[in-house]
């Protein structure tokens, strides 16, 4: 099972999950757990091979629905009925997924530096990547892909604290969840179709280029159950680069969800 915190909060019922992207960990919240362990009881999860659950691997081949799985196992193990989900990065696919096979367990989906479009720039690196990743060591891979979706100066915080976390995986486990980026485009192609009735909030940021398009176009379509907030002079690692304002957002957010439930 996945290796997981909670952080509780005696006064409340409302329990709210992270879900980290490929190469952090449940560290990457740490600018998140004092302001929402005000709200509600709080899970911090480490992805396969991430974090603290970087033993916890198997020889198969990493698909999206084994994955999100992998988090519904520990909603299981810990009983949680109904929880508000926060991802970043690819943590955003994951709590989609799950929201396809278990809805029920889903209050809202908070998605930031939501993935919904794969754009021409990064399929090329997705293929490049793929070309090299037997012969080139993999953190090279991953600081290259970091600052080419975190370019700025701005950006830099963010981009130190996914490198530094992705320095705990290994080659082996790092090519698998590469591999499965071969399966993005069906799934998020499939996701942007179909709009699911759970209310959902997108926080990106202005600079985050290669994904806010598409999120737009996605929000447009979905109107019915879709929110977006913008944060400006902010890139892709939301949560990080202006944790006061991804901070009030989600957490005003939740509230309403909460109230109209």
């Amino acid at each position: 099972m996945l290796n997981y915190t909670i952080f509780p909060n005696p006064e409340s019922k409302q329990w709210i999950t992270f879900v980290h992207g490929a190469g952090g960990s449940s560290s990457i919240w740490f600018k998140q757990i004092r302001d929402f362990q005000k709200h509600a009881n709080l899970l911090l999860l480490d992805l396969r091979g991430h974090g603290e659950s970087k033993n916890f691997t198997s020889n198969e081949s990493y698909t999206f629905p084994i994955l999100a799985n992998d988090i519904n196992v520990v909603l299981e193990h810990l009983e949680i009925k109904k929880s508000h989900f926060v991802g970043i990065s690819l943590g955003t696919i994951l709590i989609r997924q799950l929201a396809e096979t278990n809805p029920d367990k889903i209050q809202s989906m908070i998605l930031g530096g939501a993935i919904f479009r794969m754009n021409a720039r990064s399929q090329v690196l997705m293929r490049l990547g793929n070309v090299f990743q037997y012969v080139i060591p993999y953190l090279w891979l991953y600081k290259f892909f970091a600052f080419v979706i975190m370019p700025r100066d701005n950006h830099k915080s963010a981009r130190l604290l996914f490198v530094n976390e992705a320095k705990k995986m290994n080659q082996k486990e790092f090519i698998k969840w590469f591999i499965l980026t071969s399966e993005i485009n069906p799934i998020l192609r499939k996701f942007r179709a179909e709009e699911l009735k759970i209310p959902t909030l997108y926080i990106m940021g202005t600079e985050d280029y290669m994904f806010l398009p598409s999120i737009k176009k996605v929000v447009q379509q979905h109107s019915a159950s879709a929110k977006l907030v913008e944060i400006q002079n902010c890139g892709h690692v939301v949560n990080v680069e202006n944790a006061a304002v991804f901070n009030s957002e989600t957490l005003q957010f939740v509230e309403y969800v909460t109230k109209k439930s």
